[in-house]
C-alpha cells in the first residue's frame, strides 16, 4: 500500500511549527454536539502494523505498538490502479466492516499525476480510466455508512498542473463524488482541503467549490501531516464560513489525527523527533462541524524520505506511540476494535454471551464480530458493577479445536483449555457502570463461551 508522501505542504508546516502544540491530544474546541456520523470505526486486523505485531511477540517495542496503534482503526488506502481487482478489494473490506457492525474508512488515491510525480507518484494513466476505476470502487460500497477520503493532495497540491488541467481535475473529482454518492447514498465523501499551514481558507474554499464539494459531505484536513487539532478545527471552520459565502452550506469536515500529538519536529515523519499519535479515532468529536477524528495516514508507515513511502517501519511506530497516552476507557461498549482478516469472507456476527451474576464486581460480554473458514474474531466488554474496581480478569474454557492467536487491550494466559485475560495497566480501574473492552483473534469454530469475571 502506498500512502501519501511529503511535499511542499510540509515545508509550509515546518514554518508554522508553533501551531503543532502539545495540546493536540485534546479534542478540538467547539459546540458540544455530534457531527453527521455516529458509530464505531472499523479496525482491520490484516494491516501492516497488525502483521508486524503478530510476527514479533518478543520485540521490546511490541506491547506499545500493539496497545496504542494496532488496537485502533485506521483508513484502508485504495492506491493500486488495478481495474480487475479494485472492486473485490473494496467489497471484501466493506463487507467485513458491515459484518462487524462498524464503519469502514477508505482513502481513494489514484488520481492521474498523483503527488505531482513525488514519492507517491502513480495513479490512473488518464482521467477516463480514473472514472472507470471510481465506478469499480463505487460498486463495492454496499448500502451502509462508509467514509471515503477522496484523493489526498488532489486539490491543495496543484503546482504541477496547468490551468486547463486544474479545471479537468476539478471536474473529475466532482464526477467521482457524484458516482460514489449515487452508488451508496449513505457514503460520506470528503474532499481535500490540505491543512492549516498551507493554502488560506478562502483560497481552499474556492478550490473545493471548483471540485464539486457542493455534492460531497464536506472536506478533510491534515492528511499525512502534523498540525494540532486546535489549528485544524479553526481552519476547517474558516473554510465552512468561506463556502457559506459562496452559497455552499451544510458541509462538515474530518481531521487526520494520526500523527499530530507532538510539538515541533522535522518536516518529514521518517526523521521523527517530536511526533506522536494524536487523538484516537472517533466519531464522538463534541463539535457539530467535525464529523470524525480519523487515522488516515496509518501511524508507522513511512513518508518516502528515508524509507519507501507507505512501508511500515516499527521504529517510526514506536517513536509515535512510546510517549502517547493509552487509548481511552469507554463508559459504554461502543469502541470495540474488531474486524476480520482481509482474505476470508466474513459471515454475520454470532449472538453475544454474558457472564452470570450481574450483581458481582464485574460482568463480561463476549461477542463474535467476524468469522471465516477456520477462525473468528471477538470483542469482550467488561463492565464494573455497583462499586469501583481496580482490576479485572475474564476467564473461560476453549472449545474443541480452538486456540487464541492474538489479544489486544488485555493480557492473555492459558493453561490447557483454560483461558484468562486480565486488564493491562491503563484499563483496569473502572468506576461503577463503566466499561473496558479487549479483542481477540482465534482459530476454530466461532462459539460463544460461558464467561466468568472477577475483580482484583
Amino acid at each position: 500500500m502506498s500512502t501519501i508522501s511529503p511535499r511542499a505542504r510540509w515545508l509550509a508546516a515546518a514554518a508554522a511549527g508553533a501551531t503543532a502544540a502539545a495540546g493536540a491530544l485534546l479534542i478540538g474546541t467547539g459546540t458540544a454536539e455530534a457531527g453527521t456520523i455516529s458509530g464505531t470505526l472499523y479496525r482491520d486486523t490484516n494491516t501492516a502494523v497488525a502483521r508486524w505485531v503478530a510476527a514479533n511477540p518478543g520485540d521490546s517495542r511490541t506491547a506499545v505498538i500493539r496497545d496504542r496503534i494496532a488496537s485502533q482503526p485506521a483508513s484502508h488506502w485504495l492506491s493500486n490502479f488495478n481495474l480487475s481487482t479494485i472492486g473485490s478489494e473494496v467489497s471484501t473490506y466493506v463487507n467485513a466492516a458491515n459484518a462487524a457492525g462498524q464503519i469502514p474508512v477508505l482513502t481513494a488515491y489514484a488520481i492521474p499525476n498523483r503527488d505531482c510525480g513525488g514519492a507517491s507518484a502513480g495513479g490512473a494513466p488518464d482521467l477516463t480510466q480514473y472514472q472507470t476505476w471510481i465506478r469499480a470502487v463505487a460498486g463495492g460500497l454496499g448500502d451502509r455508512t462508509v467514509i471515503i477520503v477522496l484523493e489526498p493532495d488532489s486539490i491543495a497540491l496543484q503546482t504541477c498542473l496547468s490551468s486547463a488541467e486544474i479545471t479537468a481535475r476539478g471536474q473529475a473529482l466532482a464526477t467521482a463524488t457524484r458516482t460514489l454518492k449515487a452508488a451508496n447514498p449513505n457514503a460520506k465523501v470528503y474532499l481535500d482541503a490540505g491543512h492549516s499551514a498551507w493554502n488560506s481558507a478562502a483560497d481552499q474554499a474556492g478550490r473545493l467549490a471548483g471540485a464539486g464539494v457542493a455534492d460531497a459531505d464536506g472536506f478533510y484536513t491534515n492528511v499525512s501531516n502534523f498540525n494540532a487539532n486546535s489549528a485544524e478545527v479553526s481552519y476547517g471552520k474558516a473554510i465552512i464560513s468561506a463556502l457559506n459565502g459562496r452559497g455552499i452550506s451544510g458541509k462538515h469536515f474530518v481531521v487526520d489525527t494520526s500523527r499530530n500529538g507532538g510539538a515541533s519536529g522535522d518536516w518529514c515523519g521518517d526523521d521523527n523527533t517530536d511526533r506522536r499519535i494524536g487523538t484516537y479515532p472517533t466519531t464522538a468529536t463534541g463539535d457539530g462541524d467535525v464529523d470524525a477524528y480519523l487515522w488516515v495516514k496509518p501511524p508507522g508507515e513511512a513518508d518516502g524520505c528515508r524509507y519507501a513511502a507507505g512501508s511500515f517501519q516499527p521504529d517510526l511506530a514506536y517513536s509515535l506511540a512510546s510517549s502517547a497516552p493509552n487509548p481511552p476507557v469507554t463508559s459504554s461498549p461502543t469502541a470495540s476494535p474488531s474486524s476480520s482478516s482481509a482474505s476470508p469472507s466474513p459471515s454475520s456476527p454470532s449472538p453475544s454471551a454474558s457472564s452470570p451474576n450481574p450483581g458481582a464486581g464485574c460482568t463480561a460480554t463476549f461477542k463474535v464480530t467476524g468469522s471465516w473458514q477456520g477462525g473468528f474474531q471477538a470483542a469482550v466488554t467488561v463492565t464494573a458493577g455497583g462499586k469501583a474496581i481496580s482490576g479485572w480478569a475474564v476467564g473461560w474454557t476453549l472449545g474443541s479445536g480452538q486456540s487464541i492467536s492474538q489479544v489486544w487491550n488485555g493480557t492473555l494466559t492459558t493453561s490447557g483449555t483454560a483461558v484468562t485475560v486480565r486488564n493491562v495497566s491503563w484499563n483496569g480501574a473502572l468506576q461503577p457502570g463503566a466499561s473496558a473492552e479487549f479483542g481477540l483473534l482465534a482459530s476454530g469454530s466461532a462459539v460463544t463461551p460461558a464467561l466468568t469475571c472477577t475483580t482484583a
